[in-house]
């Protein structure tokens, strides 16, 4: 699996041509549609259903497509800009809607991002901070790495001088199946950065994202 990189084309952070657009998206297996539309049919049949019935005739197709969905994030371009007034301060894009499909059960697991970073030469528009994020969730995934995975991309494309990414979601998983456990939110966190070794910086990230 492999991710498009500002690196990758040799431009440092420091040099004036940082920053053009760079068409981000991950190398993903092909989804075979049809052969994901004719196993959702044989799980029907080994559940005791039967998928002729009138209303389970079309479920094959709309799981598989439900599933190439979820499993397929949006290309974007990263686009930056000159960081010229010399901003110094925390950018942060709290409670970014994501959802993500578990590994283990194929179930949801869903809830908001808080992503932040203190920028160097170059800031980022700030519509890509969501779109990193569906980026990686878009994958069959475990909410650590999910949240590793964003503060990583960041790091390497951008050159921030700190980064912070805090996920909260509910997993499906422990909600309707298992313990049951409905309503419970699972926090992870990843500071790269000043955020991880300056404690002011890293207060201050965290009470924000507490308002």
């Amino acid at each position: 699996m492999t991710v498009s990189s500002l690196v990758d084309v040799g431009v440092q952070p420091d040099d004036p041509r940082y920053g053009r657009r760079l068409r981000a998206a991950r190398a993903r297996p092909a989804i075979d549609g049809d052969a994901a539309g004719r196993a959702v049919a044989d799980l029907l049949r080994a559940l005791g259903r039967d998928p002729e019935d009138e209303h389970l005739c079309d479920t094959p197709r709309r799981v598989a497509d439900a599933y190439r969905e979820l499993l397929t994030p949006r290309e974007f371009d990263l686009t930056t800009f000159p960081n010229d007034s010399g901003y110094d301060e925390l950018v942060l894009a709290r409670d970014i809607p994501m959802t993500s499909l578990c590994e283990h059960h194929m179930l949801p697991f869903s809830g908001v991002a808080h992503v932040g970073y203190l920028p160097g030469v170059r800031i980022l528009g700030l519509s890509k901070l969501a779109r990193v994020v569906e980026l990686f969730a878009r994958d069959l995934q475990v909410q650590e790495r999910l949240t590793m995975q964003v503060a990583d991309w960041l790091g390497e494309n951008l050159a921030p001088r700190g980064i912070g990414v805090v996920i909260e979601a509910e997993h499906m998983c422990m909600s309707i199946r298992g313990v049951h456990a409905a309503g419970t939110r699972t926090t992870t966190s990843a500071m790269r950065g000043l955020l991880r070794e300056d404690g002011a910086a890293r207060r201050e990230f965290l009470g924000l994202i507490r308002h």
